[in-house]
């Protein structure tokens, strides 16, 4: 049995002259957490609403476990969950009448489908707010509802697209919990996000994607090594210009320099961003 789970094949996207994805091409194992790691209109949505056949692409191929999603179709939608940035609950309709309705949807029989929300409730901690109306819940039990209600059908992969995006720091970090969790399951997880904090905490490897291409893929960690474990700051009238240091000593040794010289640095570890300057010349 192979260990990929999703295998993106040179995939193209174009409205009128604009190509929003220009031949992405990446694999995701089972198992893993996946991230499309890039600023607001780079191609993450696009490639996530393709992932699960909500837009036709241009041109390319998708293979979901070794089958084509373009000829198995229905049989590759059962395979995935999707999670939309946009929460598009039924607000008047309770917890369990939206999870029933998708169980529904899924044809799946009125026992798995009780079943199954008890479970999903219970893994949400959810269970105590199962009568309770949606637009009673705040953001962050809306953004959970979303999450599992994307899981009623057991896919194997869960497509998230800025799931924390809006949140308050404490509720999107109950959030990276919860997903976690999901993984450790066994789940597939594909995770869009802006957030470099999010990708570096959640992540097993990171795609960096800029104006419709992939830049790289590596490791969160293996990213952060291969500019430098540390980075001072010096701010002046033109902007920030960053230094990068593989050893604390080295770095600390710089900083009694640069502080010498310019009113105001700082010492620092690396972090994606630094990374996706440093490949992009842009931040996110």
């Amino acid at each position: 049995m192979s260990n990929v789970a999703l295998d993106i094949k040179d995939l193209k996207k174009k409205y009128g002259s604009l190509f929003a994805l220009k031949g992405i091409s990446f694999q995701v194992y089972r198992g893993e957490l996946f991230s499309l790691l890039g600023p607001n209109g780079a191609g993450k949505t696009t490639t996530l609403r393709i992932i699960s056949g909500l837009t036709a692409p241009s041109s390319g191929n998708i293979y979901i476990f070794g089958k084509s999603l373009f000829t198995e179709e229905i049989w590759a939608k059962n395979k995935i969950g999707l999670v939309p940035q946009q929460i598009n609950l039924d607000l008047e309709l309770t917890v369990e009448e939206n999870l029933f309705i998708h169980g529904l949807l899924f044809k799946m029989s009125l026992k798995e489908i009780k079943k199954r929300i008890t479970e999903l409730l219970e893994m949400a901690d959810l269970l105590d707010r199962k009568k309770s109306k949606v637009k009673e819940l705040s953001g962050g039990l809306r953004r959970r509802l979303l999450i599992i209600r994307a899981l009623m059908h057991s896919p194997e992969i869960l497509l998230l697209d800025e799931p924390t995006v809006g949140l308050d720091p404490h509720i999107r970090r109950k959030i990276w919990s919860f997903i976690k969790t999901i993984q450790a399951s066994g789940t597939t997880i594909i995770l869009t996000t802006h957030y470099m904090e999010e990708a570096e905490a959640l992540s097993d490897r990171v795609a960096f994607i800029n104006k419709g291409e992939i830049i790289a893929i590596d490791t969160p960690s293996n990213f952060v090594k291969k500019l430098g474990n540390f980075a001072i700051d010096i701010y002046s009238n033109n902007g920030i210009v960053t230094h990068f240091f593989k050893n604390k000593e080295e770095a600390e040794e710089a900083l009694l320099k640069f502080s010498q010289k310019y009113p105001y640095v700082s010492l620092r570890k690396v972090n994606l961003e630094d990374v996706f300057i440093k490949l992009t010349g842009e931040r996110v």
